[in-house]
């Protein structure tokens, strides 16, 4: 791993650290003696006057609110599966744009940020088994009144460090899209790899 690829993944770290002090301090904890009762659910703040709440909801589906109907084990071994797949790729990302580097880093990180939501909050906060937890979700941001497909929305849906992380590393990728490998150049990268190991 290259040094630049190092830094940016210590950075993405940060950002999974972030992204749980935020979840832990809204939603309440109580460990090693510190404890914090965390916000009532529902409860809003403002930051920013109306424009900029910070307020608590669990989302049990996929980023912004989006529910997910096919099984909710599914979604968080896929999250597992995801996370475990981006540091492999990181891992050999090779000289790639440091533009292109940050939009991976920044999507591992969000994708890490609330696979642990998912995987570990049933069983940390004693209301469910492992797999089956809730996202905390807690920046709630006013948008102009839209109807859209019937649903009627005056918030946009509320979200944390972690979908932040994601919506501006899809972004960045969007920009450096043809710098996306293809499967055969994956598959071209992990033989390189093996072979330098054998050696």
């Amino acid at each position: 791993m290259k040094q630049n690829t190092k830094l940016l993944f210590i950075v993405s770290i940060l950002l999974i650290v972030l992204d749980q002090v935020t979840k832990f301090l809204i939603k309440g904890f109580s460990f090693l003696g510190f404890s914090s009762e965390g916000f009532g659910y529902g409860e809003k703040v403002e930051v920013i006057g109306k424009a900029i709440q910070f307020t608590f909801v669990e989302n049990p589906g996929m980023a912004f609110s989006i529910e997910f109907g096919a099984g909710k084990i599914f979604l968080s071994l896929f999250s597992v599966i995801a996370s475990i797949l981006l540091v492999l790729y990181i891992r050999n990302i090779g000289d790639k744009p440091t533009g292109y580097k940050i939009s991976i880093l920044l999507i591992f990180a969000g994708a890490t940020g609330n696979m642990i939501d998912r995987v570990f909050y049933g069983v940390i906060y004693d209301y469910a088994p492992l797999f089956y937890g809730k996202v905390v979700d807690f920046i709630l941001v006013d948008i102009p009144n839209i109807d859209v497909f019937g649903k009627y929305y005056d918030y946009f849906p509320v979200f944390n460090v972690a979908d932040s992380c994601v919506s501006v590393g899809i972004v960045l990728l969007l920009i450096y899209n043809k710098h996306i490998p293809t499967l055969s150049e994956l598959r071209g990268k992990e033989k390189e790899t093996d072979n330098i190991q054998k050696k």
